[in-house]
């Protein structure tokens, strides 16, 4: 039979709610009466036959957990023709004709590399940073905006105690949609983002003085990490006004932790229309939110889209954050 043997792998960085999604790939697979198989460890798995075939029980209990129960890791070897066309080989000898690769653009590159090689693969957007162009909203991106906030409070209770300036990076490499959200969440008197260029003078510290004109005496400045320099910055803060100024860089923190109900939901029922995409013969598709509903886009026209920027939001940020 053609369509009865699917695999799933997760590739790139870790999200929260990948172990919810590779969960819904295998059982709705089971559930059409496919073989479904895990492939550890990304691509690397593909080509090195780290291939598992998997069962009801085999994905028990893992929706509450962060990471990836199937590993992931980037892959060198991957990203030459002769390694997709071995990968492809390998798949083909195993009997596996359609992949679900659960990552971000570089896994959908891969993706579309594998089904031009002969295996229809169907991509799922898993990325803490929420940068995926054709998707409203990314796997993991609910976790780490929550995980960051509760960082962030925690940051704030020692500023006000000590009347301090708060630097703090959250992660964000090419996107500033986590900084934003968080920035707004936590009353930052600063957003910082890799969208919107910014002037330090205008952008910070006139913020801060006419902040403190109002009483208020701590401050939060949120920096994406595209953006960076946070102690520098810090430092800058410091001799420019006086104020006791730190520097806190979240870093891979954002990465863990038990997934949110979005995420488990968002992931649950995306991983179930990549099997439904497959099952009716389709590759070389991506899975994605659009007005809150789960649509699915060409990879080639999905990695086109130019990423928007919510730029209201932002400028909604600096009107209240004051």
């Amino acid at each position: 039979m053609g369509k009865n043997k699917i695999a799933v792998l997760t590739s790139g960085g870790d999200a929260p709610g990948m172990n919810a999604a590779v969960r819904s790939v295998v059982r709705s697979g089971i559930a059409k009466g496919m073989n479904v198989y895990g492939v550890y460890r990304g691509y690397n798995g593909l080509l090195n036959g780290d291939v598992e075939k998997m069962n009801l029980r085999s994905v028990s209990d893992i929706i509450g957990y962060g990471g990836t129960m199937l590993y992931t890791a980037r892959s060198e070897e991957f990203k030459t023709l002769k390694g997709q066309q071995k990968a492809a080989k390998h798949c083909q000898e195993m009997g596996i004709n359609g992949v679900v690769v659960i990552g971000g653009d570089g896994s959908f590159a891969g993706a579309r590399a594998l089904t031009n090689a002969g295996v229809n693969c169907i991509g799922v957007p898993g990325t803490i940073d929420n940068d995926i162009a054709c998707s409203e909203y990314t796997i993991g991106f609910d976790t780490a905006m929550n995980t960051a906030i509760d960082m962030i409070d925690k940051i704030r209770d020692t500023a006000q105690s000590h009347d301090r300036c708060s630097i703090v990076e959250v992660m964000g490499r090419r996107c500033g949609d986590i900084a934003l959200q968080v920035g707004i969440a936590c009353g930052a008197t600063s957003i910082l983002v890799p969208e919107v260029r910014y002037d330090i003078e205008r952008d910070v510290i006139a913020r801060i003085v006419d902040t403190q004109k109002t009483g208020k005496k701590h401050f939060v400045v949120v920096v994406a990490e595209g953006v960076g320099g946070v102690n520098d910055l810090a430092k800058y803060v410091e001799q420019r006004l006086g104020i006791e100024t730190r520097a806190t860089i979240l870093g891979h923190v954002q990465r863990g932790g038990s997934p949110t109900l979005r995420d488990r939901v968002v992931a649950s029922i995306m991983g179930h229309k990549a099997v439904e995409l497959l099952a009716e013969g389709k590759g070389n598709r991506v899975v994605a939110m659009k007005e809150n509903k789960i649509v699915d886009y060409d990879i080639t026209e999905a990695l086109e889209m130019p990423r928007v920027f919510n730029k209201n939001l932002y400028d909604i940020a600096k009107t209240i954050s004051i």
